[in-house]
């Protein structure tokens, strides 16, 4: 009963309007097909082929259903030109860090840029942003904060009125760039907070208090 009851509030909490809040993070994404998707694994879990493309976005989203893609050109036979063949493999980064209306008060965001990254056969997606993109910051949930220091300050913090929402036209399946192991190596000085586990956990259990507490009078009263 009580989570039949709890089943339409957390419908209602995902189903949040455009205006409903968001979030302000970096999603990880990885080509396709000529076409950008949403990494199923993270950066220190996933591993890219030799001629592989990854990408990182910076933006605000109120779900991993409107993540931006990263924009620009993704090719990795021009992003890799001047990188020759080799030991190891060669990974394309595609670093977009979103517009002036996704970054915090008081920073502006870096031109978006590619680099080619030479890394070792076994090196995950986090190992060749490392090289190109130094320094990382991630918080202490393995969050991914910050790619070459930007933003400077925050991780995943709730944006109000979505106000920072992503433009039209850039939206697609995406999430945050998050996993336990990504962390190595990198600056986790960040705070924590943010769209993690952590959060849609807190939700679901005062959904359930709260369905409980209605159950409890509607039993009283019958």
């Amino acid at each position: 009963m009580v989570l039949a009851l709890a089943a339409p509030l957390l419908g209602l909490w995902g189903a949040a309007p455009a205006a409903a809040d968001g979030y302000r993070y970096w999603s990880f994404w990885e080509r396709d097909g000529g076409e950008w998707t949403y990494a199923t694994q993270g950066p220190a879990t996933a591993r890219p082929g030799d001629g592989d493309t990854i990408g990182f976005r910076f933006a605000v989203s109120q779900n991993t259903r409107d993540a931006a893609r990263p924009r620009g050109a993704a090719d990795f036979a021009a992003i890799c030109a001047g990188t020759p063949d080799g030991d190891g493999k060669r990974v394309a980064v595609v670093l977009d860090f979103g517009t002036a209306r996704d970054a915090p008060g008081g920073d502006r965001p870096p031109r978006s840029r590619t680099a080619c990254a030479r890394v070792g056969d076994d090196a995950t997606a986090a190992d060749a942003l490392a090289q190109v993109a130094k320094p990382l910051r991630y918080d202490s949930t393995a969050l991914l904060c910050a790619i070459a220091g930007y933003p400077r300050a925050g991780c995943g913090e709730q944006v109000g009125d979505g106000a920072d929402s992503p433009g039209a036209g850039e939206t697609a399946e995406g999430g945050p760039a998050k996993d336990e192991a990504a962390r190595d190596g990198a600056d986790d000085s960040a705070d924590d907070g943010g769209p993690s586990a952590g959060l849609i956990g807190g939700v679901v259990a005062v959904a359930a208090l709260g369905a409980a507490a209605l159950w409890q009078a509607r039993r009283r009263r019958g």
